[in-house]
């Protein structure tokens, strides 16, 4: 029913103004009612502009009003709060870094809860406890809108090129409307499942890039220390069974790799806090369920020290940088 109702209100968009068709095709012009964006940090920044890329009128606000101002002078309407967006937007997409930030701009005083449209599509693409994606969920239902998770991976650069991979969870019928828009941001967009299913791919997706990453840094570093040049053992291992994306594509060694943060001193890319708190979803609900994650503990608390020693917002590769300090070896 959802569906249909967004549907209805595409039409009246069609017909308001002249849309060149040389640039736009008739598929998604019917579709281009504008679009509600919550939260415009590092991820969310870039996510938005793709929207508007793909000529969707785009209305967002962010607790920091400077995150608004380069989305704003891109042709965005900015407001002042998550209700006054959804206020003027039945499709609304979320992208914040915790659930207790996701509960607040849901629920909370001017939260989106407080004035949803009936019918809107409100789709949450922070990582956040699988169990407050439910709870969501069922307050969106209570006021006659449909949430779905969809957290994402590939990081700032995948955000930037629109090459992000989105993991939904979610009512079945609902998933193409989702992936109309996901569609614009992203290369590859993954129905799990019912409501937090994203949340539990994302969680299980960034343990083992935790795990990798640890393995990658501990590998690295030995073979420098036994004499081999960076470079060399990076090729090596990239064309051997050792090979992962820690080490063909974002090598945290800096100067092996161009373009990733281990040669801009760990700057940019996915902070170590945030890794951490990924790591920390991951071992509540190994808790919840019982299940051994003997690797995900260790990288859980490696993670906590290194934000504990001043590494918590460079780049989660910085893990390297923080075992040779460990050593001694400070660069």
């Amino acid at each position: 029913m959802a569906a249909v109702l967004r549907g209805s209100r595409f039409l009246v968009g069609r017909c308001s103004k002249h849309v060149d068709f040389a640039f736009v095709s008739a598929r998604s012009m019917a579709s281009k009612t504008p679009v509600g964006f919550v939260g415009l940090g590092n991820m969310g920044n870039p996510m938005a502009k793709n929207l508007l890329n793909h000529g969707y009128p785009v209305i967002a606000t962010d607790v920091f009003p400077e995150s608004c101002k380069e989305l704003q002078e891109l042709g965005a309407q900015i407001v002042d709060n998550p209700g006054e967006v959804a206020d003027k937007a039945d499709r609304i997409i979320t992208m914040l870094p915790s659930s207790p930030n996701v509960i607040d701009v849901f629920t909370g005083p001017n939260g989106i809860l407080k004035k949803v449209k009936k019918g809107s599509l409100l789709i949450d693409s922070s990582t956040i406890d699988p169990s407050v994606s439910k709870e969501m969920a069922a307050a969106a239902e209570k006021m006659g809108a449909v949430f779905m998770d969809a957290p994402v991976s590939g990081g700032v650069g995948a955000a930037s090129s629109g090459k992000l991979t989105f993991m939904v969870g979610g009512a079945e019928e609902e998933f193409t409307a989702a992936k109309e828009l996901l569609t614009c941001m992203g290369a590859n967009v993954v129905y799990c499942g019912q409501v937090g299913t994203g949340q539990a791919a994302k969680i299980c997706n960034n343990m083992l890039l935790a795990i990798g990453m640890i393995g990658t840094s501990e590998t690295m570093n030995l073979g420098i220390r036994l004499g081999l040049d960076p470079k060399l053992l990076a090729k090596i291992l990239n064309m051997s069974s050792g090979r992962c994306w820690s080490s063909d594509t974002y090598n945290p060694v800096p100067g092996v790799m161009e373009g990733v943060p281990s040669g801009n001193n760990y700057q940019g890319g996915f902070g170590t806090q945030l890794m951490a708190k990924d790591l920390g979803l991951a071992q509540n609900t190994a808790t919840n369920t019982k299940t051994p994650v003997p690797l995900g503990s260790l990288a859980h608390q490696m993670y906590r020290m290194m934000c504990a020693r001043g590494y918590a917002n460079k780049d989660f590769s910085s893990v390297f940088q923080f075992l040779q300090e460990e050593e001694g070896q400070g660069q």
